[in-house]
């Protein structure tokens, strides 16, 4: 290889190694800073690719995605005093990526657990204090976390540059001093609102019996009253039937009446009856 060679390939080495040093890439999921000798020249960099001054320019490049800080466990007191021991974590993200580097002393992740761990420690601290066992067990832990990260996503983002996105309590758990009366005082509540709940589904099985009692009395009586209607004009009708039978033919409707009576007295042939012939009843047996 020949000294033309040679320096060509020097030069495209330095060139190359030349544009190495003035580009640097942002990927999608991370934010960055440029610093000039130290200090931010150009912040929340985009993704892309960036130019930068050899020597001069220093990217500093961050992951700009959800990370979780693990909480150490603690001890927190009640309302009534009572301990409670409490896992939980945070959920955070970078909001303002300057700030971030700057709060962070350049973005240590172990100086937001630092900075942050007790701010959350002291959060979860306070509002355990406002709150009796069985509420934070029970009633209103969803409520006390929201609050919590509400109050601690402001500061955050003044002070660190951070976005608190969650704060969740894993676990709680009730030293065996105070655990059996904590089970036995939300056995009791359950109890009176199972009490409470059969007492209203009482009453309103009682008020639903009372209406239809009063609705099947009513039906009953219409229908009584009905049946006694038609039976009155079927009677009245009967009576004028039988007043015009009578009245074309006075000795066939006195056979056929006498005809009728012999039919039902002596329906079977056990019957038996005692009486004297000359009486009416057997008179139109007697002719001939």
């Amino acid at each position: 290889m020949n000294n033309k060679s040679m320096t060509l390939l020097l030069v495209l080495a330095l060139i190359a190694l030349l544009v190495s040093g003035t580009l640097f890439t942002v990927k999608e999921s991370e934010r960055g800073v440029l610093l000039k000798f130290g200090e931010v020249v150009r912040e929340d960099l985009k993704p892309g690719l960036h130019f930068k001054m050899p020597l001069i320019h220093e990217p500093r490049v961050f992951d700009g995605r959800i990370r979780v800080m693990e909480m150490r466990q603690e001890e927190y007191l009640t309302q009534e005093k009572k301990r409670l021991i409490v896992d939980s974590y945070v959920m955070w993200r970078i909001q303002d990526v300057k700030q971030f580097f700057i709060a962070t002393g350049g973005g240590l992740e172990q100086r937001v657990n630092l900075l942050l761990g007790p701010r959350v420690n002291e959060g979860l601290r306070n509002q355990f204090g406002e709150r009796t066992v069985y509420e934070v067990v029970a009633g209103e832990r969803e409520e006390l976390v929201v609050d919590l990260t509400e109050s601690i996503d402001k500061k955050a983002k003044e002070n660190l540059g951070i976005d608190v996105v969650e704060i969740r309590v894993k676990r709680i758990e009730l030293p065996a001093a105070v655990s059996g009366s904590v089970y036995d005082r939300m056995r009791a509540e359950r109890e009176r609102e199972a009490r409470s709940h059969r007492a209203r589904g009482n009453e309103l099985a009682e008020g639903i019996k009372a209406a239809a009692d009063r609705e099947r009395t009513e039906i009953i009586a219409g229908a009584y009253r009905q049946a006694e209607e038609l039976r009155g004009a079927g009677d009245a009708e009967a009576a004028t039937i039988y007043a015009k039978a009578y009245n074309k033919d006075p000795d066939f409707f006195a056979f056929s009446r006498s005809m009728d009576a012999y039919r039902g007295v002596f329906s079977s042939k056990d019957d038996l009856i005692l009486v004297s012939p000359e009486g009416e009843f057997f008179e139109y047996m007697k002719k001939e």
